[in-house]
């Protein structure tokens, strides 16, 4: 039995008749009373009885249309939901960032903007670090993420460069520094510091220690605490200074004030990062909006 058997049997049922219904399908009516007659073989059961006035659904036929219609409509959503997956307007994205990524900016823009344009696909973000997001990625826990990126891709990645941070100093409210304009780096000499343990991302780390050595600065490193948010909070609490993502300028903390250091300068590049291989028409149509918001 095939689908076409269904919507032969169907638009015979409703038109009473097979040459209505060749009419309407442009199928020669011996063509669709064979396909009727192999129907009705298949199911051991007679669908219509023929009158004077047409055909008539037997009590058999009045049950059996009821449940072909039911399996055309299924079909029919089935073939729609496929249609819409793999033009990427339905699915699921798993996506991951780091927060202060998506305060403002291109990447708040950009989520917006594609929640409105495929409003069916159902976007999971997930606040994570960096080597969190490649691992997630590479285990295809997550579709894709928003990485800052130091070193080569893992292999079998691809990315999307979006834009470049740099770092600035946090200070609590009441400390003195960097009150009247941008300090250099040798004016932190001596100041407790909180940062990011080494394991947390140790390319990160190691590039900021580095930046800081090349301007005569070695961080005295008193507290450490794994995501910027708790950092800002133990800046707030008065335990110490720290050189944070430029981007918490968007959501500045209560009790924090940040300051320029004119000679240190370390490159946080923010990218997309996803794997070359991936299959899912919503995340290449999230990439595409990406990548059209970037060059706005």
């Amino acid at each position: 039995m095939e689908l076409r058997h269904l919507r032969y049997f169907i638009a015979v049922a409703e038109l009473r008749s097979v040459r209505a219904a060749s009419e309407h399908l442009h199928v020669t009516q011996p063509a669709i009373s064979r396909q009727i007659q192999d129907l009705e073989e298949a199911i051991g059961a007679t669908l219509f009885e023929r009158t004077p006035r047409g055909l008539k659904l037997t009590p058999a036929g009045v049950a059996y249309l009821s449940e072909a219609r039911d399996i055309l409509a299924r079909v029919d959503a089935a073939n729609r939901l496929a249609h819409r997956i793999a033009s990427g307007v339905q699915g699921h994205l798993h996506v991951g960032f780091v927060e202060n990524a998506s305060w403002s900016g291109l990447v708040s823009s950009a989520l917006s903007a594609f929640q409105q344009s495929a409003s069916d696909v159902a976007l999971e973000l997930q606040p994570m670090n960096t080597p969190e997001q490649l691992d997630a990625i590479a285990a295809e826990r997550l579709d894709g993420g928003f990485c800052y990126r130091f070193g080569a891709l893992p292999e079998g990645f691809a990315s999307v460069p979006l834009l470049e941070q740099g770092v600035v100093l946090a200070v609590p409210d009441a400390c003195p520094l960097g009150k009247n304009g941008p300090v250099k780096a040798v004016d932190l000499i001596g100041l407790p510091f909180i940062a990011f343990p080494r394991h947390v991302y140790a390319a990160y780390y190691d590039r900021l220690v580095s930046a800081c050595a090349q301007c005569g600065l070695t961080l005295d490193i008193r507290q450490e605490a794994s995501t910027e948010t708790a950092i800002l909070s133990l800046v707030a609490a008065g335990v110490g200074a720290a050189l944070v993502n430029a981007a918490n300028r968007d959501r500045p903390p209560a009790r924090v004030r940040f300051v320029d250091v004119t000679d240190l300068s370390v490159r946080l590049p923010l990218e997309f990062c996803f794997l070359a291989q991936h299959g899912n028409a919503a995340l290449q149509r999230f990439i595409d909006l990406l990548i059209a918001h970037r060059s706005e």
